[in-house]
């Protein structure tokens, strides 16, 4: 039975809510609420900072059309690729310059937008600034009317750019207010931290990079995402699928519980003889309280020249009791952490788990998982 006209129980859909579902993988209501205060806030400053900037008169438009366009990019998807400020003000730029220039060139009104859009998307993919609203800069060139055509090569600048740049400013300013990440910074690749020519220890197994190529590929599709970003995405996908499989497992299960510390005014010459006595990689820290201050390994008190232990530390990694175990996964392969400290609320201390310990706990996991009579593999 077709989806739409199947029972809502066997579809798994609300009925009366189909409408209202993102189209867009992550999309919230709280994020487009958001994106429709952006829209209203900085489409009406730029109108309102352009009017002040040109003064009243017919003589050119305060704001164009593909600034609406844009802001729909900025606000509503600020991790996009064509959403960055270079694809907002160089994109919309030279799109217009573009159109312009086919306007002089091309006599034939309906032959020059054709070639202008079509030019505009060439020089946009060569100046990596695609930008859709671009195409509508360019239009807007070649059938703005008396005004715009009276502006000639001005109006790229005066208003295009100057639409977009106050845009792109506006758009900074309340993406930091909400505390959204934009311009959006791509995450950067896992790099291997010990100098040698092995790939980082998160990456050395899974899917890898040509894969992803591959399937992109065979799928023969665009996709608006950053290239690191579905990288990312998808190794969060492989830890989501590993922390349902381990998640019966949590810190509190899995820490060492007897857990060797020291205090604040214990020294760094205690601090090395304790990390070699148990034969220890990191040694939390505590205050005369008890709590967590940081931790301390050999190799911070070979490379700081330091007076006491304060200044030797670096900052802990911590895990709550109830969290996943699982989920440390991608802290403790991340060739720096060796140790994530288990801590109450209060940073008191409660146990300790290292990359053995997990490993151990993983391997036992997956062994009794296929040992089981109930699952088929064991069938």
């Amino acid at each position: 039975m077709p989806a739409s006209t199947a029972p809502s129980g066997r579809t798994g859909r609300v009925p009366g809510f189909r409408l209202f579902r993102p189209i867009l993988a992550g999309a919230t209501l709280r994020e487009r609420l958001i994106a429709c205060l952006g829209a209203l806030v900085g489409i009406t400053l730029t109108g309102l900072i352009c009017g002040w900037f040109f003064g009243e008169g017919p003589h050119i438009p305060l704001i164009v059309a593909p600034m609406g366009a844009s802001a729909v990019l900025l606000f509503a998807v600020p991790a996009s690729p064509l959403a960055q400020p270079w694809p907002v003000i160089g994109g919309n730029t030279i799109s217009a310059f573009v159109g312009v220039f086919a306007a002089h060139l091309i006599p034939d009104p309906v032959v020059a937008i054709g070639v202008g859009v079509s030019l505009a998307i060439a020089a946009m993919s060569v100046t990596r600034s695609l930008h859709p609203p671009g195409g509508a800069a360019a239009l807007t060139a070649l059938i703005g009317g008396p005004a715009v055509t009276s502006a000639g090569y001005w109006f790229p600048l005066f208003p295009v750019c100057l639409n977009s740049v106050i845009l792109v400013a506006l758009g900074i300013a309340f993406h930091k207010i909400s505390r959204r990440n934009y311009p959006h910074v791509p995450a950067a690749a896992p790099v291997n931290t010990h100098g040698t020519s092995d790939l980082p220890a998160p990456i050395r197994v899974g899917f890898k990079p040509e894969d992803v190529d591959a399937a992109l590929v065979m799928l023969n599709e665009t996709l608006d995402i950053d290239r690191s970003d579905l990288d990312r995405l998808l190794q969060q996908v492989e830890l989501n699928a590993l922390a349902r499989a381990h998640g019966d497992l949590t810190c509190g299960e899995v820490m060492s519980r007897d857990v060797v510390t020291i205090g604040l005014d214990g020294g760094t010459e205690r601090a090395r003889d304790l990390l070699l006595a148990h034969n220890i990689r990191t040694l939390p820290v505590v205050d005369a309280s008890g709590r967590l201050a940081g931790t301390v390994g050999l190799r911070e008190l070979a490379l700081r020249d330091v007076g006491g232990l304060a200044e030797a530390m670096s900052e802990a990694r911590t895990a709550s009791l109830d969290e996943p175990a699982s989920s440390l996964v991608p802290t403790l392969t991340d060739g720096r952490t060796h140790a994530i400290v288990v801590t109450a609320p209060d940073r008191t201390v409660l146990g300790v788990i290292t990359q053995t310990d997990l490993l151990a706990t993983l391997a036992r996991s997956a062994s009794a998982k296929a040992f089981d009579p109930r699952t088929d593999a064991a069938a």
